[in-house]
């Protein structure tokens, strides 16, 4: 606020000067008044009227008629106190005139300008967890003197979900009631949470979540991934085939959404047994992913798996298989659906260097903290590929 003020007030005096300079730097000579002024006109007339007695163009008596008025009006018209002229104005004026000017600037800024705003944003600090924190638990005060507002419960829900805290956020999702009935979005988000509460577990309510979900929206985009998951963790790989196809269909091609889905639709027809999709060649690398023992307490829900084929020598991933942390051993398949380049698929290799990774975030680049196998140069085709989970990326 400082920043901006001092150079206001700078700028101010710039133009009170530039403004008030002739009253500040008054003329070195003297102003001349009214009186001296209005001396000099009548002297004039004067001068005027001898020279047209002289010429004859008036006679005598009406000169001294015409003087003597003239003399009567110089009289009145200099017989007044002297008033110079404005080079000449008292200090009050000038100091009159700063004030009101300053005052005006200064009120039209306050009230049409922003220095109310100025002022707080300057005073605002960044948003942190510990602030996120406090807002929610505010709120969800707030909650607890006004129950019956369903929408408000569903806000605190969803707030809750965003922050990991999803024992509270299945709570608030209760007490909303039949707010949720008729959403399916809602319906799905909170299946969601009561299966991470269970461990993964969608036995129950979810699933019967999941499925009032589905009839309400049959394409809801949540709910289909949640059911082809729900099938998929009960060992029926058809059913989650199915469903997850449906899903993939609504999906832009090429995204990393569509490539994902690809991906665990092509892990359950490996553990089903089923028939590839035509035009996919099924020639790639599969089998298990084990953990070493003294890693198991660093996984944690949540975290992806991450089965990465590259061409030996060569940094560029040929084909990712990305999945959620399950029981280990996990098995995985890695096929030419899960290709990153449609050009330069899998099945094109005679061998392939194989690893695994556990990523808290997911993304592709590796980062500090990550658990990974060493790599594995395998042949493609094979399908007892065993990769142990043993590192931790320094």
């Amino acid at each position: 606020m400082t920043s901006f003020l001092i150079p206001a007030f700078l700028l101010l005096v710039l133009v009170l000067v530039l403004l008030l300079r002739p009253f500040i730097f008054p003329p070195k000579v003297e102003a001349t008044s009214r009186r001296q002024m209005n001396a000099a006109i009548y002297r004039e007339e004067l001068d005027k009227l001898e020279l047209e007695r002289a010429a004859g163009s008036i006679n005598d008596a009406d000169y001294e008629i015409a003087h003597a008025e003239m003399r009567q009006r110089l009289f009145q018209d200099t017989n007044e106190e002297d008033d110079r002229s404005v080079m000449g104005s008292s200090k009050l004026t000038v100091i009159s005139l700063c004030l009101f000017i300053t005052v005006l600037s200064a009120g039209f800024y306050f009230f049409l300008g922003d220095a109310t705003r100025i002022a707080e944003k300057n005073t605002q600090q960044p948003m942190t967890q510990d602030g996120v924190e406090k807002m929610v638990a505010q709120f969800a005060a707030k909650m607890e003197q006004d129950p019956t507002n369903l929408q408000g419960w569903v806000m605190l829900a969803r707030s809750y979900r965003i922050l990991g805290r999803n024992a509270e956020a299945a709570k608030a999702y209760e007490r909303a009631g039949n707010f949720i009935d008729s959403d399916p979005q809602l319906l799905a988000d909170y299946a969601d949470v009561l299966a991470s509460n269970a461990n993964g577990s969608f036995a129950g309510k979810p699933l019967k979540l999941i499925n009032q979900a589905l009839k309400l929206d049959p394409n809801n985009l949540m709910a289909l991934w949640l059911s082809g998951t729900a099938s998929y963790a009960a060992g029926n790989y058809k059913a989650a085939v199915q469903t997850w196809e449906r899903l993939a269909q609504q999906l832009p091609p090429g995204t990393e959404d569509a490539r994902s889905i690809e991906a665990s639709i092509a892990d359950a027809r490996a553990k089903g047994g089923l028939p590839s999709k035509a035009g996919i060649n099924t020639k790639g690398v599969s089998g298990k992913i084990e953990i070493a023992v003294d890693m198991k307490s660093k996984v944690k829900s949540g975290d992806i798996v991450m089965v990465i084929a590259r061409k030996p020598g060569e940094r560029m991933p040929v084909a990712v298989l990305k999945t959620s942390v399950s029981e280990f051993p996990m098995s995985f398949s890695l096929t030419d659906a899960l290709a990153m380049n449609p050009s330069s698929p899998l099945s094109g290799l005679s061998e392939a260097s194989i690893e695994v990774r556990i990523s808290k975030t997911g993304m592709a680049k590796p980062e500090v903290g990550d658990l990974i196998s060493a790599p594995q140069i395998v042949k493609v085709g094979a399908n007892n590929v065993r990769l142990v989970i043993d590192q931790v990326r320094q």
